[in-house]
């Protein structure tokens, strides 16, 4: 095992922008532990795939102590498991609740405190958060309640992160994205869905990975909510 190649945790990584981060990172040379609940084992031997449920504790357990059982490290983590469930607020039920704070909340939080106490060992390591840009400007006609409250948590979370661990040499940071094309999203409503950013297009799975990989890369930046959001963020 060579200890000396950089290791990255991703959440979320069976497909749209989490396989799409397992694959850039792979291009780097990076080993890659992948977790979601549909995860598939891979032939690449740099690549540990561990299934199960990222907001039960257990799983996130599993996921920090057999990547460093693997491959002896952890460097970077990427939490990109998420879920959007977009209703009306009144008309969201505790069933709906429940599953999204589990993801996007617990799947955070359980995860992300096994990360920062391996990274502390060695002084050393990356923290980024996929959340969105809903919280920094509603728009009409999108129901975001709970992904403004789940999402909007994390982009706050992560400053806070980021100013407890600068002295520890681990710096934390979030990609606040748009709306993305990914299998969440059917073709038929690309149009309407582009339509939302000033920019007039949805954004893809690679704008995302490229903004991790820049911060991933950027020794001097952490705290920062970096929007790839078409120009959401700006205005409308």
């Amino acid at each position: 095992m060579n200890k000396s190649q950089k290791v990255v945790v991703v959440t979320g990584a069976s497909q749209g922008i989490g396989a799409e981060v397992v694959k850039a990172f792979r291009k780097l040379d990076y080993r890659i532990v992948a977790t979601s609940r549909s995860i598939k084992l891979s032939d690449d031997e740099n690549i540990l795939s561990i299934a199960g449920d990222i907001g039960d504790p257990a799983t996130a357990q599993r996921v920090i102590s057999e990547g460093v059982a693997r491959f002896g490290r952890i460097d970077t983590l990427v939490n990109n498991a998420g879920i959007y469930i977009g209703k009306p607020f009144t008309e969201h039920t505790a069933e709906d609740y429940a599953a999204v704070m589990n993801v996007n909340m617990a799947g955070f939080y359980h995860i992300t405190q096994l990360a920062i106490a391996e990274m502390e060992k060695h002084s050393s390591g990356h923290v980024v958060s996929v959340t969105a840009s809903i919280d920094h400007a509603a728009i009409s006609g999108i129901y975001s309640v709970l992904a403004a409250l789940t999402k909007g948590g994390l982009n706050a979370a992560t400053k806070s992160l980021a100013i407890e661990y600068a002295k520890k040499g681990i710096r934390v940071n979030a990609v606040a994205p748009g709306i993305i094309k990914t299998p969440m999203h059917a073709p038929e409503t690309h149009e309407a869905l582009g339509a939302f950013h000033p920019i007039g297009r949805m954004g893809e799975t690679s704008d995302i990975a490229n903004a991790i990989l820049f911060l991933d890369s950027a020794p001097f930046v952490t705290g920062e909510i970096l929007h790839v959001d078409g120009g959401q963020s700006a205005g409308r």
